[in-house]
């Protein structure tokens, strides 16, 4: 399967909250990174990781649609730049919930090798009610 028919089912798969079928995508020995994170992990290498990490997704986000998505190939056939929306509510705070992303997604062996995931830590404490978390996180950080 090639990266964008991943992405793809990816999608369908958050869609459906089916975490195991969305982290079976993945390669054994995958890497998912988060470069703008900020009280989350930076890096996660391997499906179980992965797995672990997205367990109770369905519990915090209800993901009701993706309005808007743009797929950009690359000269490697195995790489696309995928941006797109989410749109849903926070399941803690019953708030609307929308944000942007932009993924860098590798494939290898019909699997997802590679996923660099581009979105605002502010915006996602922002929209899970834990915002004033971060904001201490951040100073506690900041005064290390």
């Amino acid at each position: 399967m090639e990266a964008n028919q991943l992405f793809e089912q990816a999608l369908d798969l958050l869609l459906a909250k089916d975490m195991d079928g969305f982290v079976d995508l993945f390669a054994p020995d995958c890497t998912f990174e988060f470069p703008f994170a900020a009280g989350t992990p930076e890096r996660l290498n391997g499906r179980e990781a992965l797995r672990e990490y997205l367990a109770d997704y369905p519990q915090k986000l209800d993901i009701a649609g993706f309005p808007s998505v743009i797929v950009h190939r690359t000269a490697d056939p195995g790489t696309i730049v995928a941006e797109f929306t989410a749109r849903g509510r926070t399941v803690a705070t019953g708030a609307d919930y929308e944000m942007r992303y932009v993924a860098v997604i590798v494939a290898r062996d019909g699997a997802i090798a590679s996923y660099r995931d581009y979105w605002s830590p502010v915006m996602g404490a922002k929209a899970s009610g834990e915002l004033a978390g971060l904001v201490t996180a951040l100073g506690d950080e900041v005064r290390s």
